[in-house]
């Protein structure tokens, strides 16, 4: 692997209320994503893409049981994807995995006009952006 560039995200750690699902959830998004798995233990699991990886962690030392996107912290992840039909895809197959469509009354136009994307929640209320690298030609 080459050596990634200056400021490149190297990690995200997110302590997690229930690692089972979020394995579940994360681990499919991610595996659709092209994530590989690269670290597994007993109280959490982690998955990399280059240079870059995200963790899942059930750690002893957390305080809440629930994630809360509009407190101080961390809102959302974002991550690019293809096309608009696979933003679709996976906003499609996402219930399965323990995601929910967010903003559905303006889906996918939710970041605006000119931005295609889906905002999917899962239980634990985490929420991710899915953004096409290259969306549709607006009527």
């Amino acid at each position: 692997m080459e050596n990634p560039a200056h400021g490149t995200l190297h990690h995200v750690e997110l302590w997690v209320p229930d690692l089972g699902r979020a394995k579940a959830s994360f681990g499919w998004l991610l595996g659709r994503l092209g994530y590989t798995v690269h670290q597994d233990w007993d109280r959490g699991m982690s998955w990399r893409l280059g240079a870059t990886y995200l963790v899942v962690e059930q750690s002893a030392a957390m305080t809440g049981d629930r994630h809360d996107r509009r407190a101080p912290g961390l809102n959302h992840l974002a991550f690019h994807v293809g096309t608009a039909a696979e933003v679709d895809r996976l906003a499609a197959e996402g219930p399965a995995h323990g995601w929910a469509l967010m903003f559905p009354d303006r889906h996918p136009y939710a970041g605006g006009p000119d931005h295609y994307a889906a905002y999917l929640e899962d239980r634990d209320g985490y929420e991710v952006e899915l953004v096409a690298l290259t969306p549709p030609d607006r009527p």
